[in-house]
């Protein structure tokens, strides 16, 4: 669409929409992905992703098939699973994102301690509640969720609600079974 532009090594597959308004340098598009004014530099989607208005993939940040991606987010040196819900306002760095996880709206990973880099694993059909800072290094077990404004130092076990500042566990969770 207008007012894009395509630089370095980038490749895009078929049926995408992409713009109008984005910049795209050495990144890799699968099929059927719409980017709506965004800028990827160094990123992979894979098929059917959905993302923008003003998104940022930066070097590393790769999306599995059918991940959207709201506004606002950005996203760096990290890997979302297929199916993973990434609202707006939300910034994911140096994760591991299992697949079908929600990330709510406003939802931070502090990576960075003022020295080195450390990393967050989130596991599959998690829910991360809005505006939730998860402190790294951080590991969320399967079909975890956290309270909104949660701010998460401990590693979370599978199914297990946490709440509050530090987050705290509240009760366990009966898993729902997957659909098929």
């Amino acid at each position: 669409m207008p007012n894009t532009y395509l630089h370095g090594k980038t490749e895009i597959g078929e049926r995408n929409v992409i713009g109008p308004n984005s910049i795209i340098r050495d990144t890799k598009i699968g099929n059927g992905c719409k980017v709506l004014a965004s800028v990827l530099e160094g990123a992979w989607l894979e098929d059917d992703v959905d993302m923008g208005p003003f998104a940022r993939l930066r070097k590393g940040a790769h999306l599995g098939n059918h991940v959207h991606m709201g506004n606002f987010g950005e996203v760096k040196d990290s890997y979302l699973a297929d199916g993973v819900k990434m609202g707006h306002f939300s910034y994911i760095g140096n994760a591991q994102i299992g697949s079908n996880t929600n990330i709510g709206a406003g939802t931070i990973t502090c990576n960075y301690d003022g020295e080195k880099k450390h990393a967050t694993e989130i596991g599959e059909d998690v829910f991360i509640g809005s505006d939730t800072m998860l402190v790294a290094p951080l590991k969320i077990g399967d079909g975890a969720r956290t309270g909104a404004g949660a701010v998460v130092t401990k590693n979370i076990a599978e199914d297990t609600l946490v709440v509050g500042m530090p987050a705290r566990a509240i009760r366990k969770l009966e898993r729902k079974a997957k659909k098929k």
